[in-house]
C-alpha cells in the first residue's frame, strides 16, 4: 500500500478532478458531490485538526483552523506543502502516530481507514482517541449489490498494477465500529462524512 501511493502522488488528484485515467470515466453528479463535500469540511469549527494520510492536501485545504498533515509518502507531502505553505507537514505512520497524548483536538482522516484491515482499524482509532477529542472520516458509502471488503485492482498512468484493499461502510455499521458519533454527510453516490 505504502509503494502504491507513493508511486501515485503526481497523479492522485487526477481521481478527484476527473483528469487523466478518470477523464472518460462516467461519474454522474461527482463534481456536485465534491463541491457539497469540501463545504461539509470548510463548516467545521476551526480547531487544531492533524490530518494523517493527508496525500497532496486535496481535502486538506479545506480544513479550517490549525493543521498539521501526516503521510508516508513523501512524494505526497512535496505536493501538500506547495499546495498549503502555512499548514505543517510530517512524514510518518498512519498507525504508530508521532504525536503526544491530547495534542490535537481534532483527527480527519480521508480514505485511510478504508484501506485499513480489522485489526489496523482497532489499532488506528486507539491511536487517534490518544491524541485528539474528536475524529472527523471520510470514506465510501456502501452501495446495493457491492461487497464491502475487498482487493481492488488500480492501474497508474505508467501501466503498473497493484492490488489495494478497500472497504466500504454502511454508515449505520461504522459508527458503532467508531464507539458512537454521528453522519455529518451522506452524499448520493459517492462519500460519506461521520464525525465520532
Amino acid at each position: 500500500m505504502k509503494a502504491y501511493y507513493e508511486a501515485r502522488a503526481g497523479e492522485y488528484d487526477d481521481w478527484w478532478l476527473g483528469r487523466g485515467r478518470f477523464v472518460d470515466r462516467v461519474r454522474p453528479g461527482w463534481d456536485d458531490e465534491v463541491a457539497e463535500l469540501t463545504g461539509v469540511l470548510a463548516a467545521l469549527p476551526p480547531a487544531r485538526t492533524l490530518d494523517v494520510a493527508c496525500g497532496t492536501g486535496f481535502l486538506t485545504q479545506h480544513l479550517p483552523g490549525e493543521i498539521v498533515g501526516l503521510d508516508q509518502s513523501e512524494s505526497m507531502l512535496e505536493i501538500a506543502r506547495e499546495r498549503m505553505p502555512d499548514a505543517t507537514f510530517v512524514r510518518g505512520d498512519g498507525i504508530d502516530l508521532p504525536f503526544e497524548d491530547g495534542d490535537f483536538d481534532r483527527l480527519f482522516t480521508s480514505y485511510f481507514y478504508c484501506h485499513l484491515e480489522a485489526d489496523e482499524r482497532e489499532r488506528f482509532l486507539a491511536e487517534g482517541r490518544r491524541v485528539a477529542r474528536e475524529l472527523v472520516l471520510v470514506g465510501s458509502p456502501w452501495r446495493e449489490g457491492e461487497e464491502p471488503a475487498r482487493y481492488e485492482e488500480r492501474i497508474l498512468n505508467d501501466g503498473s498494477r497493484w492490488q489495494v484493499f478497500k472497504r466500504v461502510f454502511v454508515p449505520e455499521e461504522l459508527l458503532p465500529e467508531l464507539g458512537g458519533g454521528e453522519i455529518l454527510h451522506r452524499g448520493a453516490r459517492y462519500f460519506l462524512v461521520v464525525r465520532a
